[in-house]
């Protein structure tokens, strides 16, 4: 097996420099603040230990890249290195792979924190990146085969909400965060696209975060998935064939954070990679009042509708029960600030123009709006091709579209014309957007698209077109989706907290939604949304905690949707009651900024 050798500064083997690390018994110690990391001498382990020496996790140093000619095996390790960068502690093993000319492995010792650095020298399409887990064929004592992790957890943490609203998960099972989802078994995660790519894990003594670390442009996986089983596990990323290396190339670190509780082991790894500007700083944006007004959102009236002789709710997306809508409520003295058309005001998903025979005159619904004194956001079916040629999309083997290409300089162009169409002056001149439906994200092998940008960056690029037209055209305008990853901070202003599951309860799973936005995109604003729910009673509380978690949304101008349960006189006071309360509070902070 590997032998230690210790380097100084100017790069000569020497004694162990700093009484960060020492040698004991042929092992590599490192101590730090929070942890020791102990390198195996006789196995590919390192042991991730508490300050008080208890063992939290046994991790497998030799993680397998693979790619689309083969699987990654490692073949033969080098010797551990260790060197001092500043006050960290930089532990480093070389070795020969499969598939690979070289791998390098790398852990970043700081006090408080460590992470865990792959670099690959040699060519191939990467599929998947198995973190703390892989093949190794390089010492007969210990067999060949696939190699797992060992672990102390006692649960794991998932941010990502899902149909069932379980945070936390055993750690002998399995999990993923991803960018997609659809009601379907083992995809029910639509909700949020993506949260941060980070699971936390509580020990005995601590809990710990295993976060992914990417640079700008890196971020090209779909998903993140821990795999366990009995006393084991490891880490993934898909890539699905999308990345080319060429030469060398380093990837996305996993960084390790301790912290008294989930939320602030996720919060620590969010402000490591804001420390390593990996994500953008958003902390001098500018807020418009406008913006943080109670919302109305007509989906949730629509359905009530569609329930009556079960039609389809899209169906109802139409100008003049809208105008019902707003009726309704101003005639119990109701008055939203922002006014959301809903699925399907648009003929064509893919190019958002107003259905004539539902909206003869959305310009003028539009303008009476704006003489109310409302904003009004037209809701978008984020990737969906309708009405678009084939060659602007993304498509399978056989050329059928999946969605559109915003890599495509032609679907580009597209887009932001239909973005000026809706916000300008010369067009609707509406207001922002709600995005929805993110969650169509392409995300299958063998696709067929202009530029093979992948994942994150895929869904970066996608908003960020939508953004920075947006903004061209209205500088006030209002950019809202359910994507509450940091990395997407600079390309949307409002973060959305998405349908509700009715079979859970609701203001748990929209406070921990709440927590999660706040965490990731602490200076986006949230919509709170409001629909489906499970009666009205439920609804009734969760008008009254929308206030704390962010912008008051509703759904429901007569009825709810689900129950038939119509809203009366008390229902009305208290949508009165809390907005009043909401707007006075923001009132109060404005004049606080403005002096």
């Amino acid at each position: 097996m590997s032998k230690i050798v210790f380097y100084n500064a100017n790069n000569d083997e020497t004694k162990a420099p700093s009484m960060h690390y020492n040698s004991e018994n042929k092992a590599l110690i490192i101590k730090a603040t929070a942890y020791t990391l102990k390198c195996a001498a006789d196995r590919p382990y390192v042991y991730l230990r508490d300050s008080a020496g208890n063992t939290l996790a046994e991790l497998f140093v030799l993680s397998s890249i693979h790619t689309l000619t083969g699987r990654d095996d490692t073949v033969r390790i080098g010797d551990w290195t260790v060197r001092a960068e500043g006050e960290t502690v930089v532990l480093e093993l070389s070795t020969e792979s499969s598939v690979w000319k070289r791998k390098v492995y790398r852990f970043r010792c700081e006090e408080d924190r460590l992470t865990y650095e792959i670099d690959l020298e040699g060519n191939g399409q990467i599929t998947e990146a198995v973190y703390f887990g892989g093949y190794y064929s390089g010492h007969v004592r210990w067999g060949s085969g696939f190699f797992w992790s060992g672990h102390q957890f006692l649960q794991g943490f998932n941010p990502e909400p899902t149909v069932k609203e379980e945070y936390t998960f055993a750690p002998s099972s399995g999990s993923v965060i991803d960018l997609f989802g659809v009601p379907l078994p083992g995809k029910a995660s639509w909700f949020y696209t993506p949260p941060p790519f980070c699971f936390g894990f509580q020990t005995k003594s601590t809990w710990l975060s295993m976060g992914v670390e990417a640079k700008p442009g890196e971020n090209r996986f779909s998903d993140y998935q821990y795999r366990g089983q009995q006393e084991g596990f490891c880490l993934s990323l898909a890539y699905e064939g999308y990345t080319a290396v060429d030469g060398t190339y380093t990837m996305p670190a996993i960084g390790i954070d301790f912290a008294a509780d989930e939320y602030e082991a996720l919060k620590r790894h969010v402000d490591s990679l804001r420390k390593q500007d990996y994500v953008p700083t958003t902390s001098t944006r500018y807020h418009r009042v406008w913006w943080y007004e109670p919302i109305y959102c007509g989906w949730g009236s629509q359905c009530y509708i569609a329930s009556l002789d079960k039609s389809h709710a899209p169906s109802h997306a139409r100008q003049n029960l809208y105008e019902g809508f707003l009726k309704a409520l101003e005639e119990h003295d109701v008055q939203p600030g922002i006014v959301v058309l809903d699925d399907k005001w648009q003929a064509t998903y893919g190019n958002n123009d107003a259905d004539r025979n539902k909206w003869p005159d959305i310009e003028g619904f539009i303008a009476a709006q704006h003489k109310a004194g409302r904003k009004v956001l037209l809701w978008l079916k984020a990737w969906d091709p309708e009405g678009l040629p084939a060659e602007e999309c993304i498509t399978n083997k056989i050329g059928l579209p999946l969605s559109i290409d915003p890599t495509n300089p032609a679907c580009e162009a597209r887009l932001r014309e239909s973005v000026r169409l809706m916000l300008s002056k010369d067009g609707y001149d509406a207001d922002g957007f709600k995005i929805d439906f993110t969650a169509r994200i392409s995300c299958s092998p063998g696709l067929q698209m202009h530029e093979p940008l992948w994942g994150l960056e895929l869904m970066k690029r996608y908003l960020g077109i939508l953004y920075d037209e947006a903004k061209k055209v209205k500088p006030d305008a209002l950019v809202m989706a359910h994507t509450p990853h940091p990395y997407l901070a600079d390309v949307v202003d409002m973060i959305r907290l998405n349908d509700i599951n009715t079979d859970h309860d609701v203001n748990r799973a929209m406070t921990h939604r709440a927590k999660v936005a706040s965490i990731a995109c602490p200076n986006a604003i949230i919509d709170t949304d409001n629909w489906p729910i499970t009666n009205k009673a439920v609804w009734r509380d969760y008008v009254r905690l929308q206030p704390e978690l962010g912008v008051s949304s509703l759904y429901y101008a007569t009825h709810i949707d689900t129950t038939g349960e119509a809203l009366d006189a008390e229902d009305y006071a208290l949508i009165r009651e809390v907005w009043a309360a909401h707007r006075a509070r923001m009132s109060a902070e404005e004049q606080i900024h403005a002096n």
